[in-house]
């Protein structure tokens, strides 16, 4: 993820907020625990317990999706997504991405990851800011392609930023035809 130099001290601001609050209610949890060590005659103690954990729980969704649109807010969030449906043609290691060629993310995979993107997973691969125009992405993807050798293939898409929130969807796709796979990158 790149943070604008301008944006950072907004980022390190919402984290210290987010850490004092979640501090602070976790210590009145911590405090209502105590009180409670013996089992009230009724459950109202409890009850007012579980009401407020469930009310942290919505407040920390809240300041994570509060969080998200002061750093990504949509006038300049770009999305990339990452989808498979492969198996007998590729078997991926790594995606390295670049937008207006400058790395941005480069992501090893797991056994557990790949499995995940086998059963129909889509992976936020990478989440950034950018201006307003046209801009390129290529995806480099690493692995393992036909008869075990080493493959090194990329893709690439020009999109246009707008106002609105923009989405690309990188893909890998088995071709029996070709019997080789396919890499794809589109606008969602």
């Amino acid at each position: 993820m790149s943070i604008d130099s301008e944006k950072a001290p907004t980022h390190h601001i919402v984290h210290g907020l987010i850490a004092l609050l979640v501090g602070f209610l976790c210590s009145i949890s911590l405090n209502l625990n105590a009180q409670q060590s013996e089992p009230p005659a009724n459950n109202t103690v409890a009850e007012q317990l579980q009401l407020l954990r469930q009310e942290v729980v919505a407040l920390n969704r809240d300041l994570f999706v509060l969080e998200e649109d002061l750093l990504f807010p949509s006038s300049t969030q770009v999305v990339v997504y990452l989808s498979m449906d492969v198996g007998a043609y590729f078997n991926l290691d790594a995606v390295q991405l670049r937008i207006d060629d400058k790395v941005v993310t480069y992501h090893l995979y797991t056994e557990k990851q790949i499995q995940a993107l086998f059963k129909g997973g889509v992976q936020k691969l990478h989440m950034d800011n950018l201006a307003q125009g046209e801009h390129q992405l290529t995806a480099f993807f690493i692995g393992k392609g036909p008869q075990d050798r080493e493959y090194k293939r990329a893709t690439s898409i020009t999109f246009t930023k707008t106002a609105e929130a923009k989405s690309l969807e990188l893909s890998i796709i088995d071709s029996s035809l070709k019997q080789q796979p396919v890499f794809e990158a589109i606008e969602l």
